[in-house]
């Protein structure tokens, strides 16, 4: 008989209690639910039964290139309701994909959480604030548990609350760095692992069921955590299961790289030196230092300031976005995960509706992106928290200055 862990509904209801009780609360579910994806029968109170995203898969990064998080633990991914068979449904609700999580979780007390969040859960080529968005708006508004009709005194946006909780809560009982290196396993630019070592380290934490591994050029990068739960997400019981699906996640058996951080590709503060430019400097090159993939780096007054990330717009903290440069015409197209880059209105943009064909051709002035007035780019002020800061090409009344570097990755 395969032996089934419980993260009981105590010890994970403890967790989630660091959460406010402002609001309401969730619904209370009979001590007979049954467990997700287990059922026989159809069951209609879907506030204490997760249906149909029945299998809850917390997931994490290791992301080496460009660094994020700590360099020894792994990062929050998500927590994403999977249906029994693989497949999912996303972005469930439009109405309910709200665009001010912060904002959210402030109003509910979770300053503690957020900070935590702040370290421990955030994307490798965007802000924080826009990878919550996306996580909630396309994974939380599909768990059914946490509809509002399935709290008592539902406070408007609440369940948002919960999901967070919930997620970090279960990513904290889940320390797949600690794990791997309790067998031996530690990151490292010269050694390799098994397969079948790396599975077994998690394996024999998670009740002895297959944990997803995934791998990109041969090196861990993701490993997702399944789970069936009986009642409800917010304070229900998460029973360990293995993968419903096939994949099997592109990892070799043998040669497995697991790449350290400090040293394994660029972090968000490492930055070349600054260059001490001034407009109308030395003329522009074709590409100069640009080409491959890389970050751009915001500088001003002599400092680094942050970057610009991959909606072309310049962020002080947090995580700076990978663009690839490419040769074209007389100079080089950039494009980031969001899109190709152009400057429109005399405001830098990265989206996903400009095309090849209507991509700025950009010049450099050596690690500077360079534009028609040279290498000086403009912005109203530095921006500080999560503000970010839109980037023009010509100085009118903004009152900042700032260049735009290339710093390979």
């Amino acid at each position: 008989m395969t032996l089934v862990r419980l993260l009981t509904a105590g010890s994970l209801t403890v967790l989630c209690l660091a959460r406010s009780v402002l609001g309401g609360a969730p619904k209370t579910c009979a001590g007979t639910t049954q467990l997700s994806c287990h059922n026989t029968t159809a069951v209609a109170d879907t506030c204490c039964f997760n249906y149909p995203g029945g299998s809850l898969l917390q997931t994490q990064f290791w992301d080496t290139d460009p660094v994020v998080g700590p360099d020894d633990s792994w990062t929050i991914h998500g927590l994403w309701p999977d249906h029994c068979d693989g497949t999912y449904d996303s972005t469930c609700d439009s109405r309910r994909a709200y665009t001010n999580i912060s904002d959210i979780l402030k109003a509910f007390g979770d300053d503690d959480l957020l900070s935590y969040m702040e370290e421990y859960w955030l994307p490798n080529d965007s802000t924080g604030e826009e990878f919550w968005e996306h996580e909630w708006g396309k994974h939380g508004t599909c768990v059914s548990t946490l509809e509002p009709s399935c709290f008592t005194d539902y406070q408007a946006t609440e369940e948002v609350s919960y999901f967070f909780n919930t997620t970090v809560s279960l990513f904290k009982t889940l320390p797949t760095y600690k794990w791997l290196s309790d067998a031996g396993i530690t990151p490292s630019s010269s050694t390799t692992y098994k397969l079948s070592d790396i599975q077994a380290a998690l394996s024999k934490n998670h009740g002895g069921e297959t944990v997803y591994i995934g791998c990109s050029s041969s090196a861990i990068e993701q490993v997702y955590y399944y789970f069936n739960v009986y009642g409800s997400v917010a304070n229900g019981q998460f029973v360990p299961a293995s993968p419903d699906n096939d994949n099997d996640g592109n990892c070799p058996s043998t040669g497995v790289k697991y790449l350290p951080k400090n040293g394994g590709g660029s972090t968000t503060t490492t930055t070349s030196t600054p260059t001490s430019t001034t407009s109308g400097g030395s003329s522009p090159t074709a590409t100069g230092s640009f080409s491959g993939k890389g970050t751009l780096n915001a500088v001003t007054g002599g400092s680094t300031k942050g970057c610009i990330i991959s909606g072309g717009t310049w962020y002080s903290s947090g995580t700076c976005a990978t663009f690839t440069a490419a040769s074209s015409g007389s100079g080089f197209t950039l494009q980031s995960s969001k899109g190709y880059c152009s400057v429109s209105g005399g405001e830098l943009a990265c989206t996903a509706s400009i095309s090849s064909a209507d991509a700025n051709i950009f010049t450099a002035d050596g690690t500077n992106l360079a534009n028609s007035g040279g290498n000086d780019w403009y912005a109203d002020s530095v921006p500080s928290g999560s503000t970010q800061g839109t980037v023009y090409s010509e100085k009118g009344s903004h009152g900042t200055t700032l260049q735009i570097q290339w710093a390979n990755v």
